[in-house]
């Protein structure tokens, strides 16, 4: 049977089912781009600190790491949205403009005694390092100091509080304390005791620098951080903690005789030793977040368990666990959240062997540690320069859609009887 004719002003209509189909083929990115571009605000109007539940540390102790433009790249393409540096470096400040990612920067400890002292000096620190760049760069934290409780400068313990109040007070000058979060992290130094998760208390001795802390913190209603390392758990008593417990493997847990919860991996209980001590010192609305966690790929003879496949054993469970987007065993609706440490290997830290080896990636963008992240490079291959990146993209750009459009096309023909 012959194929029916096309009447007076079917090519018109010939040309229009062509177009639609065409037009079919590529996807609207506009919401995408919109979505991306719009600030996360609370409902108290503040930004958001944390977009999803999974953050990486971004230091920057070595001599060999690619500059922050790259290292910007590197995040979009792992799709890692949430970034915390250790300082306000202009240059990371720079690169971070106009992309979207939510920055975390630090006052490091050695300036908190003069802030402290000194209200000026926080708002000198803010206007150099913080108003030139928001909003433009999405700095959505600071973080005042680092560890600092439970450690043997009781001096700079004693300076916490008043920096933090004066860089609060100052970011209130600028109109940016609902914009901006204020926190300081803390090791698990500051708790008296953390097994099991229902016995855990702030230590007694800290508490003159805690309470006001958090007393500040429930106002504001910063979440309380805290660094939860299971490979120091590990490590520091390796023939008594099961490494499978450790690593997020299959195992038989623990029950916490107190509450009869059942944590089948470490990194919950610590998380919920933290809701514990929390509520045992009168704040149990208080959001707990990760500022840190991860495992070392190599280490000294004496650092039992930090080698490469524990490593990503941990850091890929950890990111699966995180994506679940749950809770804890006693806090079930509180979503967890993580940075994970570290971005690099930082070939000058001082320190044992381990403290070089958490990164994710070596410095010329490859993957270090496998949990599936892209980054710029194969890990067998050699460094390439940067606009052979931007080629291959565009290449990529243009395979995609050539192969989106080509069936619509035959299809179109089709109907058409071409």
């Amino acid at each position: 049977m012959a194929p029916p004719r096309w009447k007076s002003g079917d090519g018109r209509r010939r040309l229009l089912l062509l177009l639609c189909c065409c037009l079919l083929a590529f996807p609207c990115h506009a919401q995408v781009l919109t979505n991306n571009n719009i600030s996360h605000r609370s409902d108290q109007g503040g930004i958001h600190s944390f977009v999803g539940t999974y953050g990486i540390n971004y230091g920057r102790i070595a001599d060999n790491l690619p500059p922050p433009e790259v290292v910007v790249r590197l995040l979009k393409l792992a799709r890692i949205r949430n970034v915390k540096i250790y300082d306000a470096e202009h240059k990371v400040l720079d690169a971070f403009r106009g992309t979207g990612l939510n920055l975390v920067v630090a006052i490091p400890n050695e300036f908190l005694k003069d802030m402290a002292a000194n209200p000026a000096k926080a708002m000198d620190w803010l206007t150099e390092n913080v108003q030139p760049y928001y909003p433009s760069t999405r700095i959505v934290g600071i973080t005042v100091g680092n560890e600092v409780l439970g450690g043997q400068d009781a001096g700079l313990a004693q300076a916490l509080v008043g920096a933090v109040l004066n860089v609060h007070d100052a970011l209130k000058m600028l109109r940016l304390d609902a914009k901006i979060e204020l926190s300081t992290p803390h090791s698990e130094a500051v708790f008296a005791n953390s097994y099991p998760p229902s016995a855990c208390v702030f230590r007694n001795d800290l508490m003159v620098y805690l309470r006001p802390l958090l007393d500040f913190f429930s106002k504001t209603g910063a979440p309380f951080y805290v660094n939860a390392y299971p490979f120091l758990a590990y490590m520091s008593d390796p023939s008594h903690i099961d490494i499978n417990y450790a690593l997020f493997k299959p195992n038989a847990g623990i029950v916490d005789p107190k509450t009869g919860l059942h944590y089948n991996n470490m990194f919950d209980a610590q998380v919920d030793a933290a809701y514990f001590a929390l509520e045992a010192a009168g704040y149990s609305g208080m959001e707990v977040r990760v500022a840190e966690t991860g495992w070392a790929s190599a280490g000294d003879a004496t650092e039992a368990g930090a080698n490469m496949e524990n490593a990503i054993t941990y850091d890929r469970n950890l990111r699966k666990r995180l994506f679940l987007r749950k809770g804890t065993p006693y806090r079930p609706d509180r979503v967890a959240k993580a940075y994970i440490f570290a971005l690099f290997n930082e070939d000058l830290k001082p320190g044992p062997t381990s403290e070089r080896h958490y990164g994710l990636f070596k410095p010329d963008g490859s993957v270090s540690i496998n949990i599936g992240l892209k980054g710029l490079l194969p890990s067998s291959a050699p460094p390439r320069p940067l606009v052979a990146f931007k080629r291959a993209g565009a290449w990529g750009w243009i395979l995609q859609y050539s192969a989106a459009l080509l069936p619509c096309t035959l299809f179109s023909l089709a109907l058409l009887g071409i």
